[in-house]
């Protein structure tokens, strides 16, 4: 099912900062995790996923280097900053609550994933 363009605005940041906290990534590689790890929920192009990262990186949430790449290509590496660790966190914290919410409201019952909060 193909999310519609709202509900993604306040999910793909924190999708995208959430990637960044485990490791440093170009473009292209965000596209490809975020596809993977959402088993294709978050699904999206690199026409959205740039806008985004100059938006976060302009916030000073994430910070970019050109490096070069094996193939001598030069690729713009993103990393979380301090200031976007903070901001994930806190995020997240919002993001649980409006989870157990809608779990209540939809289901009666919430049963969080511990994987969710982790890493």
């Amino acid at each position: 099912m193909k999310l519609e363009r709202e509900l993604l605005k306040g999910v793909l940041p924190i999708a995208v900062l959430k990637l960044l906290r485990r490791k440093e990534m170009y473009g292209y590689d965000l596209v490809q995790e975020l596809t993977k790890q959402s088993s294709g929920v978050l699904e999206l192009g690199q026409s959205t996923l740039y806008p985004l990262l100059y938006n976060l990186e302009a916030q000073g949430l994430v910070e970019g280097q050109w490096q070069s790449a094996d193939n001598g290509r030069d690729r713009k590496y993103y990393r979380l900053t301090d200031k976007g660790q903070k901001r994930l966190e806190h995020d997240l914290a919002q993001w649980m609550e409006l989870v157990r919410g809608m779990g209540q409201l939809v289901t009666g019952l919430v049963r969080l994933h511990p994987s969710w909060t982790t890493a």
